[in-house]
């Protein structure tokens, strides 16, 4: 997929202050799937040309085929994403114009806020809605567009036009408000994400819209789309909106977003809403530490049968303690189980539970006991459905606090990259006869990932 941005305000090779990238050299990125790679077919004073060639690997594709899995079995195989421009081209132009898109130009800051007469083409675009949405996004932002289709088959002219389209804009306004644009609405045009979203995605929003979103006629569907049709939170992006636009009386009336959830909370919510939506109805949670999680399911009827289990007796205490259970009636208390175990030896308590959970546990094992873990839960114990969360190990350059080769936390054993964590995770599912499929946890980075990852596995039934 090849994005280019051209301009012809003299000198037109300020372009590459802008985008800091010299024209003289070829600047390669990676990005989870792929490369992403910046040069310029021309640069003269009268007119510069920045190509931006994002390249993406099939093989890497599939490997990381999206943090839900697929409805279509063959999609990790069989799809247009090697070819397009969606929400990979979004992340590739956060990842290699990062400086641009935030408004930063070391050597010319003065021309940060200039509008400059731009010209960009993007090979090729999907568009779900066609030509006449593609025109309702752009062109209400003062973009002339010039739009070539593609038919689904030239042998077959009867089966009419394809959903892609070579894309030609052409406006007169910053660089960073053109590069924030179309970071938002290269996907909103795909209707798709290749990555999960969650409250991260409204910060992103809010800042990359900034200044041209909440005027635009189609807001709503901007939002809509870019959220990926979640209502929650299409509905709070929607309300910081609105609440930008209101008057100081309907300010009024408008609620304060939520506060940011903590990243342990987050886990955790999203490992009881993955049981709700797998509808299981006993879990057994394993190292279940203080019963943060226990408690997030004891308050839903539908988990009729809810074991803890942690290694430390004093974490079990606690975790009666924190989950009133000299307090429960007769029934509720046969509904939940503390028991003092290992994960490292069989054992029949383990066994007749729809779903087993492990969050945030195995870093905390030491790699050679992995496997005693893994025959534990996956042949003996055999839930339909696991979960097992573990931090990202390439998310940790963030924390300013950790440096080089040190971990998170004191006692943990290992912390695994993506790709290593995915490797492992795979080969325990064909071993064990499962199915696996991955999502991010926390705040998402273009770059290195969100701060922890996921593990769904769901047992063949073949």
């Amino acid at each position: 997929m090849l994005l280019t941005i051209t301009t012809t305000r003299n000198p037109a090779t300020d372009l590459g202050y802008l985008l800091h990238k010299h024209p003289a050299k070829v600047q390669t990125f990676p990005l989870t799937a792929g490369d992403v790679h910046v040069f310029y077919p021309e640069a003269t004073a009268e007119k510069c040309t920045a190509a931006l060639l994002l390249d993406l690997d099939p093989v890497r594709l599939t490997r990381k085929s999206g943090p839900g899995g697929n409805d279509f079995a063959l999609e990790a195989y069989v799809n247009d994403r090697p070819y397009v421009a969606s929400s990979f081209m979004s992340a590739a132009i956060s990842q290699a114009y990062s400086s641009a898109m935030n408004g930063r130009c070391k050597d010319k800051p003065e021309l940060v806020d200039v509008a400059f007469p731009l010209e960009v083409s993007l090979s090729v675009l999907p568009v779900n809605g066609g030509e006449p949405l593609l025109r309702s996004l752009f062109e209400p932002l003062g973009y002339e567009v010039d739009v070539q289709a593609f038919p689904l088959d030239t042998q077959y002219p009867e089966w009419g036009q394809s959903r892609y389209y070579q894309v030609t804009l052409k406006n007169t306004l910053p660089l960073w408000m053109l590069l924030s644009q179309l970071y938002v609405l290269i996907p909103v045009c795909d209707n798709d994400k290749h990555y999960f979203v969650g409250s991260h995605e409204i910060e992103k929003l809010m800042e990359k819209g900034r200044g041209w979103l909440e005027d635009h006629p189609a807001n709503e569907l901007i939002v809509r789309r870019y959220m990926k049709h979640l209502g929650p939170l299409t509905r709070e992006a929607l309300g910081l909106i609105m609440k930008d636009e209101a008057t100081p009386e309907e300010v009024e009336e408008i609620p304060e977003p939520a506060e940011k959830i903590r990243l342990h909370d987050l886990r955790l919510q999203t490992v009881r809403d993955l049981l709700l939506e797998q509808q299981v109805s006993s879990v057994a949670d394993l190292g279940c530490g203080e019963g943060k999680l226990l408690r997030l399911l004891t308050e839903k009827s539908v988990f009729t049968r809810i074991l803890g289990m942690d290694v430390s007796y004093r974490s079990l205490e606690i975790a009666g303690e924190k989950l009133k259970l000299d307090r429960m009636t007769d029934r509720q208390r046969k509904r939940l189980e503390l028991i003092q175990g290992s994960l490292l030896y069989k054992d029949k308590r383990l066994s007749g539970f729809d779903a087993a959970t492990l969050v945030e546990v195995i870093e905390h094992l030491d790699p050679p006991r992995l496997a005693a873990m893994e025959k534990v839960v996956f042949e003996y114990a055999r839930p339909s459905l696991v979960i097992i969360t573990t931090v990202n190990a390439e998310y940790n350059i963030k924390y300013e606090s950790l440096t080089a080769g040190t971990f998170r936390h004191s006692d943990h054993r290992f912390e695994w990259t993506r790709p290593e964590f995915e490797a492992w995770a795979t080969e325990v599912a064909g071993r064990f006869g499962y199915t696996v499929t991955f999502r991010p946890l926390g705040e998402w980075d273009d770059a290195v990932g969100a701060p922890s990852q996921l593990a769904l596995f769901t047992i063949d039934t073949a």
